[in-house]
């Protein structure tokens, strides 16, 4: 492969060098590499391109070195996200009550939570604007108030992805999808328009809502049917000391049946229920969390 010869053939050979490496790696190499040459070349207005890269090449590092570089550096990335090693568990009994040993699982939790916040921001934030950049269209203002939300919308997708790496575990970018340095208002605006990443970015901003509400729903239900399941021979015993009486006026079956899960048989057995369910919901909670930062990472993540 020949020297590049413009800034567009580096960074076609940066990312040919990194090809099937992760692609929030990939956005994050590309857009370090393009702000650093358009950054050379700004400072240079005499020189062509060729002549800045031949010069810049050497000190920056040619595409192959660069992909390198940034292999390197995905390494020690991918350990500090990874959870500390927990020991491994062979048997089911293991693997289903050791989740609550894995930090990843309450991070999850935290974030099936937040969803509902984030997703009424998120929501609001993109019907507004898109309201409001369409009301504006027909006036002078329109073009750069667009402009402005397009670019918050950028920056809200970095925000959601660092709180989807630190929170889900799942490698988000650093950087936007491309750089805007030395482009002119309308190439900007093309570029922002013609990005699918925009796109795809207002539909998951928009799609959060009612993913909020369904993370935050399950999560707050199961998670309290679990601990008023397991405080039932809590409850019983209250009961018991205040001297309150069970009494049952319905069918004789139907009144066996709840005098018995009134009494201490029926508080330990929804208390294990309780238990056992709690474990449930964590791992729900740890498999809602994998499945919603995959889709983080399609939906906000620049691909080929």
């Amino acid at each position: 492969m020949g020297a590049p010869r413009t800034i567009a053939e580096y960074l076609e050979q940066l990312r040919t060098a990194l090809r099937g490496a992760d692609p929030a790696l990939i956005q994050d190499a590309l857009y370090d590499a393009e702000e650093h040459l358009r950054a050379e070349l700004a400072e240079q207005p005499g020189r062509g391109e060729a002549d800045m890269l031949a010069r810049v090449v050497g000190s920056y590092g040619a595409p192959e070195e660069v992909a390198e570089i940034y292999r390197d550096q995905e390494i020690k990335i991918q350990r500090a996200l990874r959870p500390p090693p927990a020991p491994k568990r062979r048997s089911l009994a293991g693997r289903f009550f050791g989740v609550a040993a894995d930090p990843r699982t309450y991070a999850a939790l935290f974030y099936m939570v937040l969803a509902l916040a984030t997703g009424i921001f998120y929501f609001t934030w993109a019907v507004t604007g898109i309201s409001l950049s369409l009301g504006f269209a027909v006036l002078i203002i329109g073009i750069p108030f667009t402009v402005l939300f397009f670019g918050s919308v950028r920056v809200l997708a970095l925000v959601e992805g660092r709180m989807v790496e630190s929170m889900l575990g799942v490698r988000m970018p650093r950087r936007p999808a491309f750089s805007t340095r030395g482009m002119s208002l309308w190439r900007r605006i093309g570029a922002m328009f013609s990005d699918p990443r925009s796109w795809s970015t207002l539909f998951y901003m928009l799609m959060m809502l009612p993913l909020g509400i369904v993370y935050f729903t399950l999560t707050v239900t199961m998670l309290s049917v679990s601990l008023a399941f397991t405080g039932a021979p809590l409850v019983k015993a209250a009961a018991d000391a205040w001297g309150l009486q069970n009494s049952c006026d319905a069918a004789p079956r139907i009144c066996d049946w709840l005098l018995w899960l009134s009494g201490w048989g029926g508080a330990f057995t929804l208390c294990v229920v309780g238990v056992l369910l709690l474990f449930v919901t964590l791992h729900m909670v740890r498999a809602l969390g994998l499945l919603h930062g995959q889709l983080a990472k399609h939906l906000l993540v620049a691909r080929e």
